[in-house]
């Protein structure tokens, strides 16, 4: 877990995905191949997912030992990804360097895409997220995206689990070590193209933290604490863009005094901007959303976030599920989701693409508003995780975000990380998680469109699907559709 945030060491997950190929490359078979994924995974996801526990046991009311049971079952699920490669490319044992250089990273990267959707997607821990922002092979992003960058991690691995392998012939371990140093490089010589245009004029803009305690936050003799809380931050530390949490405000759009929207929107006028702010819309007598709404010099505006976290803010399948609503003491459980149409937000100068909790993890999603966003900006409530790994491994997805799309990141969160954050992906300021005040900086518009936001993530799936194809006509093809999967059939090749 050292190479993602907050360590950002980032050669560690090439190096363990290298000893973990290397492994796999001395299978004997799918049952070795899987078992040995298996038990990375569960250290891996085990490790780095920890921290749904405490979302579960701490804040979600449910008992210790079902939550650690949860926990459990769910790295389990997580695990079964990296598993199901080591099965599979054991079925190519009769071509050990072609499944070391082209079906390994391949399966990684197919398997890493799939577990980003499948039932709704849980992207996180991606290899690509640890190369951010430092590692050469970060320079791939703007092409590919974090897929691209996996794969071109997973690369580098499969070379040096190459190199390891033939150590005793040095012509084979050059030529390993020689294709390591190009991946390399061609990422750091990649780093130094601007994909995208500065554009207009620097905006001012203040990025709010309240800092305030999940427990409390949805308590109606609260709702009052945390309404004059941000209006007097706002006063203080006026912007042309002042930018409020997810649900900042913790009750509905319609039920917000008039004095208090126009005291919002006065602030905001105060440099001929405004303020965005998290908050409810629609009614609990129907159809709700989590939503960002902008109040100032700007006619009022909102975005409704469009993917939404199961169990969190939907139940899926209900009829199955529906106990778990009772379990977990969440509010507002059942939100509607918003249009995938949404256009970006002209506030504070700027066109706005505004991303609402982990709907930044989505790459292909974020870049629905591209090109025609010149600032993205995220809005989140980590405080359901504590102090844990996740609202660093959080932010640094934002980075990713930042780096694939050439737009500056804006992030304001209720308890942290607050951040300001460069078209490089790098951290240009951000709020110490768990304290309260206000992040001033400016950001810069930005025009024009990488690859990735061209063409998401069809290029590097593409190219996976042709690197396995490749081998089809000299190995699957060769044996019956019964061969193929008869391990014993292997011992011959």
């Amino acid at each position: 877990m050292g190479g993602f945030s907050p360590l950002n060491l980032y050669p560690l997950p090439v190096i363990g995905l290298a000893v973990l190929f290397g492994l796999w490359r001395a299978a004997l078979c799918s049952r070795s191949g899987f078992l040995t994924g298996l038990g990375f995974g569960l250290g891996f996801f085990g490790a780095g997912v920890s921290w749904i526990y405490v979302s579960l046991a701490v804040y979600g009311g449910m008992a210790g030992w079902l939550a650690g049971l949860a926990t459990l079952l769910f790295c389990l699920v997580l695990a079964l990804f990296p598993a199901i490669v080591g099965a599979i490319q054991a079925r190519w044992r009769g071509h050990e360097h072609a499944r070391l250089l082209l079906v390994i990273p391949a399966l990684w990267v197919l398997l890493e895409w799939t577990r980003g959707w499948l039932l709704t997607g849980f992207p996180w821990l991606a290899v690509g997220y640890s190369q951010v922002p430092d590692s050469p092979l970060a320079g791939y992003a703007p092409l590919f995206g974090v897929y691209g960058v996996s794969f071109m991690a997973a690369l580098a691995a499969s070379l040096l689990a190459w190199s390891a392998r033939h150590r005793r012939n040095r012509s084979l371990l050059l030529w390993g070590l020689c294709g390591t140093l190009v991946v390399v490089a061609g990422g750091q010589g990649l780093r130094q193209v601007d994909w995208t245009m500065a554009m207009g004029k620097p905006t001012s803009v203040t990025l709010m933290q309240g800092n305030i305690s999940q427990d409390m936050k949805w308590q109606p003799e609260k709702v009052a604490d945390s309404l004059v809380l941000y209006a007097r931050l706002a006063a203080a530390y006026p912007a042309q863009l002042v930018i409020l949490p997810e649900t900042a405000l913790p009750m509905f759009e319609s039920e917000l005094p008039p004095a208090y929207r126009a005291r919002l929107r006065a602030i905001g006028l105060q440099h001929g901007g405004d303020i965005l702010t998290g908050l409810a819309t629609g009614s609990l007598y129907g159809a709700y959303f989590n939503s960002v709404m902008s109040f100032g010099k700007a006619p009022s505006q909102v975005y409704q976030k469009v993917h939404l976290v199961p169990f969190g803010e939907f139940i899926p399948l209900k009829f199955l599920w529906g106990w778990v609503e009772r379990v977990l003491h969440i509010p507002l459980s059942d939100f509607a989701r918003g249009s995938p149409t949404q256009t970006p937000l002209l506030t504070g100068g700027q066109r706005v693409a505004v991303n609402i909790c982990y709907e930044d993890a989505f790459g292909e999603e974020i870049i629905r508003q591209l090109p025609a966003a010149s600032v993205l900006v995220n809005v989140s409530n980590d405080a359901w995780f504590g102090d844990s790994l996740m609202p660093w491994q959080h932010t640094q997805m934002s980075q990713m975000r930042a780096l694939e799309t050439g737009r500056m990141m804006l992030r304001a969160t209720n308890t942290g990380v607050t951040a300001i954050i460069d078209v490089r992906g790098e951290l240009m300021a951000y709020l110490p998680p768990f304290s309260q005040g206000a992040l001033r900086g400016t950001v810069q518009g930005y025009s024009g469109s990488t690859p990735y936001v061209r063409f998401g993530n069809f290029p590097v799936l593409l190219v996976c699907v042709l690197a396995l194809m490749i081998l089809v006509p000299g190995g699957w093809k060769a044996k019956n559709a019964s061969a193929i999967f008869d391990d014993a059939s292997f011992e011959n090749t």
